[in-house]
């Protein structure tokens, strides 16, 4: 059986529903304590999930949450959506577990800016998939995570959650970026990058099945390298928003054994000063209408339910909580807001 996780091609209606992104406003908007009446949700590249999903999301809004406008823009995903919601450019944002975290806590690339933000609702789970192609495998022999050290990697683009990831793996791994020639490209230019030979490595952070990936090995065997079990340890406990996962085998048509990765949550972010109300009226529009996301995002019927709240890692914002309650859905207490 397919693991549920894999994606299904976007449809064309998706792409269509994501062309009304509009640029993320400067100033803020309705940022920093206004009524929010209009959102502009932060995504990612055009080629991944983020975009189409945030325009799901943009479109089930405007659609059914009273005096509220939302669109959505693409961004260099995670960590710049950090930023932006930080700076009040945006007034939601899509990003990985890892990345909320290092903001609302102030570390790493948010050092001395910390983020004021809350988490609406978990979304879907990012799988690290380190990926070779069959021919490059055959004379590198790529049989752990850690025999990338020292070759040709691709870490996704600066700014990005996969870049974040990428930063902190290697740091658990005490790889470092300085001992590997890394290469910031992103998932379509890595997949041309392994094709050509100008890297032997790189980093998908994305839901299984992605089209890129796909596409890839639509003319390429690839080689997904294992990430051995005292590396997911090692990572794990470095960083709890990161779980061991399993990629099955059939997953990929070129891939016939389980591969042994880490996984983690994608986040839907708001600012701490999201109204209350709002925020309760945009999971009740969200959780009320699943099938719009599943229209661009087939693989999430499984994770688009009220019960993956509590995979937030980051605390989640009252309205949410409140929401939570009333649905029935039980909240770890470390998501709640100390107010609660």
């Amino acid at each position: 059986m397919r693991n549920p996780l894999a994606l299904a091609a976007i449809p064309a209606s998706a792409l269509l529903l994501a062309s009304c992104a509009q640029p993320a406003q400067q100033g803020g908007g309705d940022g920093g304590g206004g009524d929010f009446s209009d959102i502009t949700i932060g995504t990612g590249s055009t080629s991944g999930v983020y975009y189409p999903l945030g325009g799901a999301l943009a479109e089930v809004i405007s659609s059914e949450v009273e005096g509220t406008t939302a669109s959505a823009t693409s961004t260099e995903a995670s960590v710049a959506n950090m930023k932006q919601i930080g700076s009040e450019q945006l007034q939601m944002g899509i990003a990985q577990s890892d990345a909320t975290s290092q903001a609302v806590n102030g570390e790493r690339d948010f050092e001395n800016t910390a983020v004021d933000a809350k988490v609406l609702t978990a979304l879907y789970p990012n799988v690290y998939h380190a990926v070779s192609l069959e021919s490059i495998n055959e004379e590198q022999d790529f049989e752990c995570f850690s025999d990338v050290d020292g070759e040709r990697y691709s870490a996704g683009p600066a700014g990005s959650g996969n870049a974040l990831a990428n930063e902190l793996i290697f740091n658990a791994l005490e790889l470092g970026f300085t001992s590997t020639d890394v290469q910031h490209l992103d998932y379509a230019d890595t997949s041309t990058a392994l094709r050509d030979g100008t890297i032997d490595a790189g980093s998908w952070v994305v839901g299984e099945g992605h089209n890129t990936l796909l596409e890839l090995e639509a003319t390429d065997p690839i080689h997904l390298i294992p990430f051995c079990d005292d590396e997911r340890e090692l990572i794990t406990d470095s960083y709890p928003y990161y779980s061991d996962h399993v990629i099955s085998g059939g997953t990929y048509s070129t891939v016939e054994d389980d591969v042994n990765t880490i996984a983690l949550w994608n986040l839907l972010v708001v600012p701490s000063d999201f109204p209350e109300d709002k925020a309760y009226d945009v999971l009740d529009a969200l959780y009320n209408n699943t099938d719009q996301l599943t229209s661009v995002y087939a693989a999430g019927e499984d994770y688009f339910v009220p019960e993956t709240m509590a995979e937030s890692s980051v605390t989640m914002h009252p309205g949410a909580v409140k929401w939570a309650e009333d649905n029935g859905v039980e909240l770890p207490e470390e998501v709640l807001p100390e107010e609660s």
